[in-house]
């Protein structure tokens, strides 16, 4: 890729997609896509927990209620204030309304500012960037088997069938103190960016993932990838966005 192509101005394309899926009845996912100030994000309801679904769109309705900054760090702070915010906000109600059980949701957001992109994550809700015909995920999950994967414990294919593969470590909700993960990385013109929750990378292989993203537009790609999540038996909620960085003058 040339720094001409790098430097070329870039307008993001989104779409964006969620499903009960085909066995639960309750879709306690929840998705934003705020492209007019370059944020979107996908949130996963706790499926054990109480009321997953009020979790999830307490993150996204909050969210879609910032502003964008001139400043990329600004900007970032204000995105982990409100999910730190939210986080209280949920403890609080479960308390109220609940009897103090427990609400969870994971979130995943992907923010666009200028040239540079950032990842905001808690839990194993992932975003994926595919360049160069490379599928990369610039998120990692907050999971048990994530840990042992890193420790070496497991190999990448034990991953699928362990135990514990539903098991996360980290939810917005779940405790007092909470820790956001950020990934800061550069965007250019090609990109193509994808949220999604984990009904729908556990539904859909790494290939059919690869082909949406590579020869779909943004609405092509998400009904596809539904599609073929509940072709597959969808087990769990499945949401996907789609961002796509198209030359600026291209409309």
């Amino acid at each position: 890729m040339s720094d001409i192509t790098i430097r070329r101005p870039v307008k993001w394309h989104s779409a964006e997609e969620t499903n009960a899926g085909m066995v639960r009845e309750i879709n306690e996912d929840s998705i934003m896509s705020h492209a007019n100030v370059g944020l979107w994000a996908v949130a996963d309801g706790m499926g054990g927990y109480e009321a997953g679904n009020i979790a999830s769109n307490m993150i996204v309705s909050s969210l879609e209620e910032l502003s964008a900054s001139s400043h990329l760090d600004d900007f970032v702070t204000s995105i982990e204030d409100c999910i730190l915010d939210v986080n209280q906000r949920i403890l609080e109600y479960a308390e109220i309304m609940h009897d103090g059980r427990m609400l969870g949701s994971t979130v995943a957001s992907l923010l666009i500012h200028g040239k540079v992109g950032a990842c905001l994550w808690v839990g194993d809700s992932r975003l994926y960037r595919f360049r160069n015909n490379e599928l990369s995920q610039l998120s990692r999950d907050h999971s048990h088997v994530e840990e042992l994967l890193q420790q070496g414990a497991i190999s990448p294919e034990e991953v699928a069938n362990h135990p514990d593969a539903n098991v996360i470590t980290r939810a917005v909700g779940a405790a007092e103190e909470l820790y956001v993960d950020v990934n800061v990385f550069d965007t250019q013109v090609g990109d193509t960016y994808m949220l999604c929750s984990d009904g729908l990378y556990n539904a859909v292989d790494r290939e059919n993932i690869i082909y949406c993203l590579n020869n779909f537009t943004a609405e092509e790609g998400v009904r596809s990838l539904v599609a073929k999540a509940l072709e597959n038996g969808a087990p769990d909620n499945v949401s996907v966005i789609i961002v796509k960085g198209i030359p600026a003058n291209d409309g």
